[in-house]
């Protein structure tokens, strides 16, 4: 509606510059808001405001001329004035009753598919596989993923990046360590990465002569020795099936196919110097090879350098990052290259971005964007910490989160089973943590609090998944399957008018997640769905209902909001459930 509600406004424009009431050469920028105040109408706009000045008109004369133009539509009700020149667009009832049955028909739910599709590969979760994945890794993997659901519903071909890190000079004190340890004893360390990555690195500051071996194992893995490499494969082997075993209790979609490590690009990094030396881009600086970008200056005017090489010969993140581009350009025919990483590393990016670019490593046309993420924060305002103050392993997080949201469900529900309970608190556990994340905005840091995320009141996981369940218990109770509800819908009560207008705002917000990557804005939407739900659940009886009529618009709304409801979570990697 929003796309069709610009198309007549453009027309109209094009009207009045064919009138000469506005200027031929003005091309404005069509706005259009959702009033907070429903009696402002479904949409308005301030074109008048911004256009009255080059038109030399009056603003409200202006809107007048505007709503003149409009051409004559039948979804179109009516079309105000309001304050100094804003004009109001209110649809008609008919236009709302056929966006709700093309959503509850829709197997999207109404979602509009991308216009032109495209292929966007997302770098996401991309962890250090020295060690097991901590609670710093969350934020990555659950709003990557979040984003690559959307840009797949949206109809574009999305290619998961898990970009681990599996190189440096880290694994050749984690070698050396290995090359002490029998067979036996290997296994049994490698099954706890932290222990194991602790031990190593003790030895290396305890020991010169381990410190030493584990510097020759680093030159000795870089240049390929057998024996080296065989170390190597097996602790990336250990480390990736820790990390897969984490992806699927969070229910990401990452798999060991999506894996594209920094050793993947291993060949391409001398290519990587040479290339930029050829485009006369280097500058050796204290015997390491550097990029200065004058895009990047520091405070005191200075270009920053991009060092793509050590003294030593080494290459850094920064080469690393620039095959992946060529990558993700030349072998993956990427469109749309989105990153989810730390924002602290957003100038890193940038530089790489303007760097690929000048280099021809990127098209001039290649989208290449970072979305930063805040920080887990715990109660005390710093980084979350383990209660030994440690850093927080994931699967350990995971495991409290289940563990007490067992607690709270048998607190809750005594008519499950065991084995039901069992599931409801995996389920409540592992969408609480995620949903606390998702839910707020992804560039800002957050606090993580237990009691607030499991909690049945609020923006949380558990009261989504509770409102879902209410919806479906409907259906259950009147042994009615919702996909086979008949009838028209009839809106006359304000509740169900407010559900309705609110139900098909679903496709405007999932593309603003796609557009933003802001999943925070279809938690928000969800929240807003569960209390119109609930308010109009209260106010407008569906199985105790006498008029037929009614009866069966009202089970068509609440269909509608429960498929709603369970399209959402999914594109939030969270999944429903039946009962609670």
């Amino acid at each position: 509606m929003k796309e069709q509600l610009e198309q007549i406004l453009a027309t109209a424009i094009a009207d009045l510059q064919q009138q000469g009431v506005l200027p031929a050469d003005v091309q404005p920028r069509i706005l259009l808001d959702r009033p907070r105040d429903k009696s402002h109408g479904d949409f308005a706009t301030n074109l008048a405001l911004t256009l009255a000045k080059p038109a030399g008109m009056n603003p409200r004369a202006l809107a007048e001329a505007l709503i003149a133009a409009l051409p004559k539509v039948d979804w179109l009700a009516q079309a105000d004035i309001a304050g100094p020149g804003f004009i109001n667009f209110t649809l008609s009832q008919q236009q709302l009753i056929d966006q709700l049955e093309h959503a509850l028909a829709s197997a999207t739910t109404g979602i509009q598919a991308a216009s032109a599709a495209k292929t966007i590969v997302i770098d996401y979760s991309s962890p250090n596989l020295a060690k097991e994945m901590h609670v710093g890794h969350l934020r990555s993997a659950i709003i990557g993923d979040a984003v690559a659901r959307v840009q797949e519903l949206l109809g574009h071909k999305v290619v998961r990046q898990n970009h681990v890190g599996d190189w440096g000079t880290q694994f050749g004190m984690l070698l050396a360590h290995m090359e002490e340890l029998g067979d036996a004893e290997l296994d049994m360390q490698l099954s706890n990465l932290e222990t194991f990555y602790k031990a190593a690195k003790k030895r290396f500051d305890d020991s010169p002569e381990f410190a030493n071996r584990a510097r020759e194992l680093v030159v000795a893995l870089q240049s390929g020795e057998a024996r080296c490499r065989q170390l190597w494969q097996q602790f990336i082997d250990v480390s990736l099936s820790h990390c897969q075993e984490v992806y699927d209790r969070l229910g990401v979609a990452l798999t060991r196919a999506d894996v594209m490590a920094e050793s993947a690009y291993n060949e391409d990094l001398p290519q990587v110097i040479e290339d930029l030396k050829a485009q006369g881009l280097l500058v050796e600086d204290q015997g390491a090879q550097c990029v200065f970008l004058d895009e990047f200056k520091n405070k005191d005017g200075e270009a920053l350098p991009v060092i793509v090489q050590k003294s030593g010969g080494g290459y850094l993140y920064a080469t690393t990052d620039l095959a992946a581009v060529r990558y993700r350009q030349n072998v993956l025919h990427g469109d749309h290259l989105m990153y989810f990483v730390d924002q602290r590393q957003g100038l890193h990016f940038q530089q790489i971005f303007t760097l690929a670019k000048k280099a021809g490593f990127a098209r001039a046309d290649l989208q290449m964007d970072h979305y930063g993420f805040g920080t887990v924060m715990g109660k005390d305002g710093r980084p979350y910490k383990s209660r030994d103050g440690g850093v927080t392993k994931l699967a350990d997080l995971l495991d409290e989160a289940e563990k007490r949201a067992l607690e709270l469900v048998q607190q809750k529900n005594s008519d499950l089973t065991a084995a039901e309970q069992e599931h409801v608190a995996k389920v409540v556990g592992i969408s609480s943590v995620k949903y606390a994340d998702l839910s707020k905005n992804r560039t800002s840091d957050y606090i993580f609090d237990w009691d607030t995320m499991l909690s049945f009141e609020g923006n949380t996981a558990p009261y989504l998944l509770y409102a879902y369940t209410r919806v479906v218990s409907i259906f259950n109770k009147a042994q009615i399957n919702p996909a086979e509800v008949s009838g028209e819908f009839v809106l006359n009560d304000e509740r169900e008018l407010e559900l309705a207008n609110l139900l098909v705002r679903f496709n405007e917000v999932v593309q603003q997640v796609a557009d933003k990557a802001m999943p925070h804005f279809l938690c928000g939407y969800l929240f807003e769905l569960a209390g119109k739900f609930s308010s109009f659940y209260e106010a407008c009886p569906i199985l105790q209902q006498d008029d037929q009529a009614l009866r069966q618009s009202r089970l068509k709304l609440a269909a509608l909001t429960a498929k709603t409801l369970r399209q959402g979570l999914q594109l939030l990697g969270i999944h429903t459930l039946e009962k609670m």
